[in-house]
């Protein structure tokens, strides 16, 4: 479980070999789409699949394999269950027959550590129904709440979808507006986008599109051009641009064509702001002036994608880095979820990507390391800006007053 390329909330099934986990997604969905058998562990990697809960919208539920597996290969299959963990929004821990022990309870101090809302389903129940006292012990020991079930006989599958509904944080599936905060109704917002090697053929790239779609939604215009075309479009324009969004990597040429009257920020920014950890991005991007020689740095990105020659992130952000310090610097560049090669200390700073091919829980669990370990963290746009002296400006459409800026010059 390297990857993630979904947005939507992710929910992960927890418990025994044989408890009835991927009966429980079948009950849920209506569906056989997962692979149900007598057989212990027949669920072997945490296996994703999609479904519709109402009041939510489409969640992904992973199948993960038993917390009690055993060998040299069960205890791999249990490191990747735990890994499920650090991409997941909400957990379900399925206990069947009354049996709750150390794999139930460290279990729960795992879902604990990693801040998991979690509920506990009694599966099996037309077998064996939850004794009272052990659901006395998860209420009051634990404080979650506790629903017995059976995935032969799902009578009250209805009950438990509410159950995840009521669990589940409202920050997993109601996203936080882009830039509708900011405009009015008929606003006109300029969005400028490069078509040049790194753009994908016949199509706009995710950012460009979510933002185009919130600024719909808010009733806003939304405009679009290269940045060829910016002097041309603001000479006839009338009524000037609200604000003004630009790819990260043509923000100079933005920051000298746009009047300073008009608010500009970037792509990158606008997704900081809505899924990233922007009040530690604020603090951590000015230590880019800090980099001393040999030092270590960490670029995120969240998806994987073919290599231009110019790429923004593994070429451009370490070619600009070197120019602004002045320093001889080391770079590791770690596509997707897949592991951080070093430990966390060893970097000066950790530099993300947008995020848009990830959740909000994920992109947050992935900075949390380096945001426990004191290591400064910033975002794509933000660093850019940085460096190219228009940090202020940048991030001006998202602060209070100047004295939440950090004045770096």
């Amino acid at each position: 479980m390297t990857k993630a390329r979904d947005t939507k909330p992710h929910i992960g099934i927890f418990g025994r070999r044989n408890n009835g986990k991927s009966s429980l997604i079948n009950a849920l969905t209506g569906q056989d789409i997962a692979i149900v058998s007598d057989v212990a562990g027949t669920t072997t990697d945490p296996v994703k699949k999609s479904i519709e809960i109402a009041g939510i919208g489409p969640v992904v539920m992973i199948d993960t394999a038993g917390i009690d597996d055993s060998g040299e290969l069960g205890l791999k299959r249990v490191g990747k269950t735990k890994d499920v963990m650090k991409i997941i929004d909400m957990a379900i821990l399925l206990i069947a027959h009354n049996e709750f022990d150390e794999p139930e309870k460290n279990l729960i101090r795992d879902f604990k550590s990693n801040d998991l809302p979690f509920l506990i389903i009694h599966n099996k129940s037309d077998e064996e129904e939850i004794t009272p006292e052990l659901s006395m012990v998860f209420q009051n020991r634990y404080g979650v709440p506790v629903i017995g079930f059976s995935s032969l006989y799902p009578q009250n599958t209805d009950d438990v979808i509410n159950l995840i509904r009521e669990t589940i944080p409202e920050t997993a599936f109601r996203k936080q507006t882009l830039v509708g905060d900011l405009i009015s109704y008929g606003d006109v917002v300029l969005l400028i986008t490069p078509i040049d090697i790194e753009a994908p053929e016949g199509r706009m790239i995710l950012p460009q599109v979510q933002v185009i779609r919130d600024v719909l939604d808010h009733d806003g215009i939304a405009i679009v051009c290269k940045e060829r075309e910016v002097d041309a479009f603001l000479r006839k324009m009338n009524p000037k641009p609200v604000l003004v969004i630009t790819d990260s990597q043509v923000f100079p040429k933005a920051d000298a064509a746009i009047p300073r009257d008009i608010p500009l920020t970037s792509f990158s920014i606008v997704l900081a702001r809505q899924k990233g950890d922007f009040a530690n991005y604020i603090k951590g991007t000015p230590h880019l002036s800090d980099l001393r020689d040999g030092d270590r740095l960490l670029i995120l990105e969240s998806c994987t994608h073919h290599v231009s020659c110019d790429d923004i992130g593994r070429v451009k952000i370490p070619r600009w880095l070197k120019n602004f310090s002045g320093k001889q610097l080391e770079f590791d560049i770690v596509a997707g979820l897949n592991n951080i090669p070093r430990p966390i200390t060893e970097y000066a700073i950790v530099i993300q990507c947008g995020g848009c091919m990830i959740t909000r829980k994920q992109l947050h669990n992935r900075l949390k390391p380096a945001i426990d370990a004191g290591i400064p963290v910033t975002n794509y746009g933000m660093a850019i800006a940085y460096m190219h002296g228009i940090y202020n400006r940048a991030i001006a459409p998202f602060t209070k007053n100047q004295t939440d800026q950090i004045d770096y010059l």
